[in-house]
């Protein structure tokens, strides 16, 4: 929500600075994102002036030489404007004036005449678009005066961070409201408290009718009726003000739909009342399949569960969120009919996702206004249509409220707000600042009958709420840090929570960095990784590189990667513990046809690397490779005391015969492996590692503790053997067979090389190892594994090896 500052400080004006009004709001929950500066940089050197003569310019046919008296004196000033022209009002920029883009303005000679300053238009100093002639303001302002007095070409403008709990601050007025109960300012009457005069015979019912066919969606809809309106530009005033808080003007019956939603937060639409055919408006949900083409020119399909206005043809508008170019205001319009209408949070919210259509209107719609905000808004709208667009209202206001909500009260007991603030706050201050806040409080014998106004009855409805509010006020800050008192609570972590930290402390305590990916991905992402699996579509994306929920945590830490080596960051080693969503199985079909199909979601842990090792002054970097992330995945495994296997295995985007699939329990974990080197050219990282375990498996497998195992004194035997396999063999499945034929006693064994060529024959390859014979009860002799050795031959023989001589 963009608050304009002078906009604001019209309804309360504190005497603090653009920055304290903002920490003053902060701490009491409206926190501003950031303060912007809305026209020029500095109001000096803009004034108001007379032009006392315009003249042809004697060298250019569209140029004028204008007197014009700033004030202090008359000055010659050229101007291009073809509206120019002797006694008209009219705002200067004089010589060191600075424009909104900075440039300083100085005297300059135009076809041969000096040109001492500038005649402005609108676009020139922000408040509008337009450029097809000057700005010409009215006669009883003062020459020389200062512009801004007049017109907004200087702000401060608060850009806040409205909760949806208080659609209240999505307003002018109701930032006011809260800057006052913060700081005690004085707070200018409401706004919409003036109604308009109403003339003629007729009535509102003479006009259009009115009907809510589903109360369910529209808790009350109201209508007021205008002709003899004159649809133009809005008044400078206006423009400049819709300019500050982020609206176009478009037309003077627009643009006052728009300043009423803005200080009110109550928004509006006006019809072509002409254009509303049948002079009928009918609420009601929309059939399957109606179409309707919207103010913002795309045509749109609705459902039965969107709310819809229509005239006797058909829809006319999407309820709260956009109107229908069918009855749209145009400049031949000449009967307006305005609706203030209250519609169902949810609905809207629902019916913004379905359409992707969101809007300043569906903004503060969605987060459930009350019905009586609707009449204020319409007064004050009425009071701007008179004046700015000359119409006549007609008398009366169609006002269709089927079930009128009873103002909420609640009791408040004053020893409560000690209980649960920890503080006692006096309650004289309590009934000030429920006051501040627009509560009307009647004293009872414990403290307070609390009427809630109806802006904020969506928000406080218990007696909590009522001592959050008084808590914000008196100062989050004034109140005393305690713990809350949980006497028979315990909190713990679960054994999946505290595996989860182990696997990430293991990685972290490894020098990796952690990343936080988004969940989304693009279905070309997907591609570049070569995979073809079926993916879970997003209903409502918000872009096609957002389009579908990622199935694994690569593509998140493959970006990384591309970027950090785009900036000069090559060698990385990266890791993320996140989710992971694939299409899942429907229990039943869904009831909405527009319903997605649930998700399978797991949570993974990923790790990518580009280098094993840094490079230092006697080497280079260490390339990434299968055993690096091998050597990561033993680590982190081991400190959760799983044993598992790596068995060979293929994926699409990893390299074919540096991949494997990470096993223990016969269940399977993940994958690990190079990355493929197409795959690896599309992110241009050059050779990476990488793996991705489940860590709900892992969770599953990890034992509960450690059991123990005594550290035995008795020492070990020591033997190495050299097995000849052939090149089809893998390590893994030698040394299952070695352990197979030596049984119990074999406590462990260590690969410690690798030899190829001609005395072991081609095709074939010799892998040392370093076996380790331990008893738990007395120290072994070489006799004691002698006779094991003949049954590991044996085991040997069942993969096609060999023990070498």
């Amino acid at each position: 929500m963009r608050v304009p500052l002078s906009w604001l400080r019209e309804y309360c004006d504190p005497p603090l600075t653009t920055a304290e009004i903002g920490d003053r709001l902060a701490m009491t929950g409206t926190e501003p994102e950031r303060i912007e500066h809305f026209g020029v940089p500095s109001a000096d050197g803009f004034v108001i002036g007379k032009v006392l003569e315009a003249e042809q310019h004697p060298n250019a046919d569209r140029l004028r030489v204008c007197r014009v008296d700033d004030g202090n004196g008359s000055r010659t000033i050229v101007c291009g404007a073809p509206n120019v022209a002797a006694g008209q009002t009219v705002a200067l920029a004089l010589p060191g004036a600075v424009m909104p883009g900075g440039q300083r303005l100085g005297e300059a000679k135009l076809r041969g005449v000096v040109s001492s300053g500038m005649i402005l238009a609108e676009d020139e100093v922000g408040v509008g678009e337009d450029h097809n002639g000057i700005m010409v303001l009215p006669d009883e302002l003062r020459a020389g005066a200062p512009l801004l007095e007049y017109l907004t070409i200087f702000d401060d403008v608060l850009d806040l961070e409205v909760e949806p709990n208080r659609p209240d601050c999505l307003s002018v007025y109701g930032v006011a409201r809260e800057l006052h109960a913060v700081t005690g300012a004085p707070l200018a009457a409401d706004p919409t408290g003036e109604d308009a005069v109403a003339s003629g015979d007729d009535s509102v019912a003479d006009h259009a009718s009115v009907e809510i066919a589903d109360p369910d969606v529209c808790p009350r809809f109201t209508a007021r009726v205008f002709d003899g309106v004159h649809v133009g530009p809005s008044p400078l005033w206006l423009k400049a003000r819709l300019a500050a808080a982020g609206q176009r003007s478009i037309s003077n019956v627009v643009d006052i739909t728009n300043y009423v939603m803005l200080l009110t937060g109550q928004p509006l639409h006006a019809f072509d009342l002409d254009e509303v055919r049948g002079r009928r408006i009918v609420v009601r949900r929309a059939r399957d399949g109606e179409r309707m083409v919207t103010l913002d020119g795309v045509e749109r399909t609705f459902d039965s569960s969107m709310a819809l206005v229509c005239d006797a043809e058909g829809p006319s508008g999407v309820a709260g969120i956009m109107g229908g170019r069918v009855s749209e205001v145009s400049e031949r319009t000449t009967r307006v009919l305005m609706e203030a209408a209250t519609w169902v949070g949810p609905n809207v919210l629902q019916s913004s996702a379905r359409l992707g259509l969101r809007s300043e209107a569906s903004t503060r719609f969605e987060k459930q206004l009350h019905p009586e905000q609707a009449l204020a808004a319409q007064r004050l709208a009425a009071r701007l249509m008179v004046e700015l667009c000359g119409a006549r209202m007609a008398p009366g206001t169609i006002d269709e409220y089927p079930g009128r909500a009873e103002p909420r009260v609640v009791a408040l007991r004053h020893r409560r707000i000690g209980a649960l603030l920890g503080t006692e706050i006096p309650r004289a201050e309590v009934e000030a600042i429920l006051g501040r806040l627009s509560f009307a409080t009647v004293p009872t014998e414990a403290g307070f009958d609390v009427t809630v106004p109806p802006f904020r009855d969506a928000d406080v409805q218990r007696e909590a709420d009522l001592i959050e509010e008084i808590a914000r006020i008196h100062g989050l800050e004034r109140l005393p840090a305690t713990l809350p008192a949980r006497r028979h609570a315990v909190g713990r972590l679960t054994p999946a929570q505290r595996v989860r930290r182990r696997v990430e402390d293991a990685l972290r305590d490894r020098g990796l960095c952690e990343v936080v990916a988004y969940s989304f991905t693009a279905p070309d992402t997907l591609a570049r990784l070569r995979l073809e699996e079926g993916t879970l579509a997003v209903g409502n994306p918000l872009s096609e590189d957002a389009s579908v929920m990622r199935p694994l945590l690569l593509p998140g830490l493959l970006g990384a990667a591309a970027r950090n080596a785009a900036r000069g960051r090559p060698g990385v080693a990266l890791f993320e513990s996140a989710h992971v969503y694939r299409p899942g199985e429907a229990a039943e079909p869904p009831p909405l046809a527009a319903a997605s199909v649930p998700a399978d979601e797991h949570h993974h842990v990923a790790a990518l690397l580009t280098r094993s090792a840094p490079g230092t002054w006697r080497r280079p970097a260490l390339a990434a490779d299968y055993f690096a992330a091998k050597g990561l995945v033993e680590a982190m495994l081991g400190s959760l005391g799983i044993t598992f296997s790596a068995e060979p295995a293929q994926r699409p985007f990893l390299h074919p015969g540096r991949s494997a699939a990470v096993t223990s329990g016969g269940e399977e974990l993940g994958w690990i492996g190079e990355l493929h080197p197409a795959v690896a050219r599309e992110w241009d990282v050059g050779e990476a590692a990488a793996f991705e375990l489940d860590l709900e498996t892992l969770a599953e497998l990890a034992p509960a503790a450690a059991g123990y195992r005594d550290v035995t004194t008795l020492p070990p035997v020591l033997q190495d053997i050299a097995v000849v396999v052939p090149e089809s063999v893998s390590a893994a499945e030698v040394d299952a067979a070695v352990r197979r034929g030596a049984g119990d006693l074999l406590s462990e064994t260590t690969l410690f090389d690798v030899y190829r060529g001609e005395q072991v024959g081609e095709g074939n390859r010799s892998l040392a190892l370093r076996l380790e014979f331990r008893a738990p009860d007395r120290t072994l002799t070489d006799d004691d594994v002698a006779g094991l050795r003949g049954q590991i031959e044996r085991e040997l023989e069942t993969i096609g090896g060999r023990l070498r001589a």
